[in-house]
């Protein structure tokens, strides 16, 4: 248990599980928590009381699992869940991301994916002529059903009719429930939602989805809503991307749209993500978007920006408005002025960002 010594009798003590994962992650994690420990330090409203899990790939060679068979409930009680990466050479990526995320996203209702997509000031994109005024999207992207749900099978494995079925769930309530967050972030921003559907050719799901949407719309007359198809919304991401504000999207559409706006910021080392139980039944989890990056791993150079971004997201989330908002506050600052990463064309180490990122919080 960690104990502040500048902690009064007010101050709040949040149970973070920290699951560095595989490769950068452990140290990306290791940054973003010396981020988050000065920032409580400096608002001396809360403390933090990390456990840490050692779950990964790694642990899944060791044990044949990603995670014992009690990890939900020992991740159960946290007030917050903070994950680095996952991903190891050797190890399936269905079998990594079915081993541990989804059924931490599943199992704990985490059915909101929140993904900011912004383009810092000082960090060039790759789309030519793009500034900071021209993206600036939120990604909501439903978490726990679609093509994701893992229903299905495969038959005759190995032979020339081989067959695999997956089928994609779609519920009223997985809808609804995800349209409406997604309205109400709209209402708190620019009031323009676009909705992601492929309706003219998937006509039950799509479909679906669309009613769905357009019903929760008259909920919320002063949004304007759009529907586009996942296609012609893709084009517009790269085309037009300063004309969209809030976007929500099934799960596999908006897996590919925020990777795709991920890409728009100018590094992978730059987007991170939230998995949300809004009602707070669960803990949520929070994470940076990159992968594992085995080829950096140990060498200190990997971005930890994607991870400090993701822990103000988590502080947020948990209340502590003032801390996330000097938290990113300056880490735009140290995005625009350095140290940066071989990443973002700069020679730093993960470490030397860091520290710019915790000294600039002191002012």
């Amino acid at each position: 248990m960690l104990t502040w010594p500048w902690r009064g009798a007010d101050t709040e003590t949040y149970r973070i599980a920290v699951i560095p994962g595989d490769g950068i992650g452990v140290e990306v994690i290791s940054g973003g928590l010396t981020v988050l420990r000065r920032a409580a330090e400096l608002t001396g409203s809360f403390a933090i009381e990390p456990t840490e899990y050692p779950w990964s790939c790694e642990w899944y060679l060791a044990h044949g699992a990603m995670m014992p068979e009690d990890g939900l409930e020992q991740l159960r009680d946290s007030d917050a869940i903070y994950l680095g990466a996952v991903g190891y050479p050797g190890v399936a990526d269905h079998v990594s991301l079915r081993g541990l995320l989804l059924p931490i996203r599943v199992n704990f209702d985490q059915y909101v994916n929140l993904r900011p997509i912004e383009l810092f000031e000082g960090i060039s994109g790759p789309l030519r002529d793009l500034g900071p005024s021209d993206l600036n999207i939120l990604c909501v992207r439903e978490n726990t059903e679609g093509e994701y749900a893992g229903i299905g099978g495969r038959f005759r494995e190995g032979h020339p009719d081989e067959t695999a079925i997956q089928t994609s769930v779609f519920t009223r309530r997985g809808i609804e429930r995800v349209a409406r967050f997604a309205f109400e972030k709209a209402r708190l921003r620019r009031r323009r939602l676009a909705s992601a559907t492929k309706s003219n050719a998937l006509q039950y799901t799509a479909v679906l989805w669309d009613e769905v949407v357009a019903q929760v719309a008259d909920e919320f007359p002063d949004v304007e809503v759009t529907k586009y198809h996942i296609d012609a919304l893709a084009a517009k991401f790269v085309s037009a991307p300063a004309a969209l504000d809030v976007v929500v999207g099934s799960n596999l559409f908006g897996d590919i749209l925020t990777d795709l706006g991920g890409a728009l910021q100018g590094s992978l080392g730059l987007p991170a993500g939230a998995n949300l139980n809004p009602e707070r039944l669960f803990p949520s989890m929070f994470e940076p978007i990159h992968g594992s990056a085995p080829d950096i791993a140990g060498q200190g150079v990997a971005n930890p920006m994607a991870a400090v971004w993701a822990g103000a997201m988590m502080l947020e989330h948990l209340g502590e408005q003032e801390a996330a908002r000097i938290v990113m506050t300056e880490l735009r600052r140290v995005a625009r002025d350095g140290p940066r990463t071989a990443d973002l064309g700069g020679t730093a180490t993960t470490a030397e960002v860091v520290q710019a990122i915790t000294t600039a919080l002191e002012r």
